[in-house]
């Protein structure tokens, strides 16, 4: 355990460790915190990890695709797309 000084601001250098990550910081008492480093995903996509199925359909359809195992009939997106009019409704 090291021994660091708050600026006057309230602020401790982490370290090269955590350098240009975002972080979680926790207050578990108020005297002690928590700092956690932390992935950010954009907002859109967070239903993605909170959908464990669609979740586990990704995972399976990209390590399908790593070991190139494709449809031997895929899907015709032309003939199963809507008229350019009525995309989006």
């Amino acid at each position: 355990m090291r021994t660091k000084t708050a600026d006057s601001k309230g602020r401790v250098a982490l370290g090269k460790a955590f350098a240009n990550s975002p972080v979680l910081i926790e207050q578990i008492s108020p005297t002690e915190v928590r700092i956690v480093k932390a992935r950010v995903i954009p907002a859109s996509e967070g239903w993605l990890w909170d959908n464990q199925q669609a979740l586990n359909m990704v995972k399976r359809g990209s390590r399908q695709a790593k070991n190139r195992q494709f449809a031997e009939n895929p899907p015709d997106l032309d003939r199963d797309s809507p008229p350019a009019g009525e995309r989006g409704r």
